[in-house]
């Protein structure tokens, strides 16, 4: 797939670029980052030219993982976060995210969620969209559920993040979360409740 350009209200999302060396390097230096993310720690220019250079163009020539920069596009242009869907079974992908640090507090995250989960939904096309974030990440959790997600529940040693495992919690986003047709069918299970209800006479 040849990546492609989204536009919000604020922002512009498009494939990172080696212009962009230099502003994720500097993001991922940032403590947050490196404690709540899985980018190596300490982080290299040289992860960055990695990230750019060779992750995200073969991310996209194979259908394996769909990474945006985000471009404040009424600020000064610069890059201010990143976001990517990685494939994970059949219609399913997960979300990852970071914010540059000068720039959180302004509901730019929430915005791009949107706006590349209604793009997951509509074009790949996906049928489910997982959030996982270690315990603890508080900001990472509100943002996905302002955006809509649904919180699941704590998977044990559920991420590995830089050689120790812990836990973390796991939210999903359906299509029809956002108003939109499911590819597959979809039957939710039916709660207690409505399975101890009498059938209609």
């Amino acid at each position: 797939m040849e990546p492609i350009t989204l536009t919000t209200a604020r922002l512009t999302l498009r494939a990172p670029t080696p212009a962009d060396v230099d502003a994720v390097y500097r993001a991922c230096q940032d403590g947050a980052i490196q404690r709540w993310t899985t980018v190596p720690s300490p982080y290299r220019r040289a992860d960055a030219e990695y990230f750019v250079n060779r992750v995200c163009p073969e991310g996209w020539q194979q259908e394996s993982e769909f990474a945006f920069g985000a471009v404040d596009t009424v600020g000064h242009g610069a890059l201010v976060a990143a976001i990517g869907l990685s494939m994970r079974t059949t219609r399913t992908a997960e979300l990852g995210f970071w914010t540059a640090a000068e720039h959180r507090g302004r509901g730019l995250m929430t915005e791009a969620v949107a706006a590349v989960a209604r793009w997951g939904f509509t074009q790949i096309p996906l049928d489910r969209i997982v959030w996982r974030a270690e315990v603890g990440n508080n900001a990472s959790r509100a943002t996905a559920l302002r955006a809509g997600f649904v919180l699941e529940g704590t998977e044990r040693a559920g991420i590995l993040n830089n050689g120790v495992r812990r836990d973390c919690w796991v939210a999903a986003l359906l299509p029809t979360d956002v108003g939109l047709p499911s590819t597959d069918a979809y039957v939710p299970a039916r709660t207690p409740a409505a399975r101890q209800a009498p059938a209609a006479q």
